[in-house]
């Protein structure tokens, strides 16, 4: 890679005024100012049906879900920033991938859109723990899948405290670019 980093940027959640696209944000601003091109994207954007094995045999992969595929191949990096619902991943980002990881006509390396992508995850939730049981799934299901998550993450608890003003602290607003810039540093040392 002899080019500036690209990093796709979102939030694992639909919700306007959700606070991991905030948290995102922020995260995209870091990437930046460490020397990235960064794309954010909303998934909200990109409305999926739930992935059906049936539905991809009869309709084959939804326009939307070759968008997305588009994007993930196109970056060298994804900066996530994902809500936890009940200790756990939510549905549109498991939808999201499921969907982006499914085979596009003519390729022939499975995975191709996860595989030696690198991976920086941040979390935010009203509780205490920030989201931190969520991110241990998302991370062992990107190794299952070829990518390279990064070791440091940020996990944001009682978000609605943090967010009250609008912005976080400065303490937490550096703590979350600096999830951005490493994963820009990460990518600038494989180039």
């Amino acid at each position: 890679m002899n080019h500036k980093p690209k990093i796709l940027c979102f939030a694992g959640s639909l919700r306007k005024d959700s606070f991991n696209k905030k948290v995102a944000q922020i995260a995209k601003e870091g990437a930046e100012k460490a020397g990235a091109t960064v794309t954010y994207i909303d998934l909200l954007d990109y409305e999926l049906p739930l992935y059906n094995g049936d539905l991809e045999a009869a309709s084959g992969i939804p326009e939307n879900a070759m968008k997305l595929k588009a994007l993930f191949m196109e970056h060298d990096g994804l900066l996530i920033s994902l809500p936890e619902y009940n200790s756990g991943m939510s549905a549109v980002f498991k939808n999201c991938i499921d969907w982006v990881s499914r085979p596009a006509p003519g390729e022939k390396v499975f995975l191709c859109c996860f595989i030696d992508k690198v991976v920086a995850l941040l979390s935010a939730s009203l509780g205490e723990l920030g989201g931190s049981r969520n991110l241990p799934q998302v991370r062992l299901m990107f190794q299952n899948i070829g990518s390279i998550v990064l070791p440091k993450q940020k996990c944001i608890g009682k978000a609605d405290q943090v967010f009250k003003s609008g912005s976080p602290s400065p303490e937490v607003r550096k703590e979350i670019e600096e999830i951005g810039a490493q994963l820009t540093n990460f990518l600038k040392r494989l180039s």
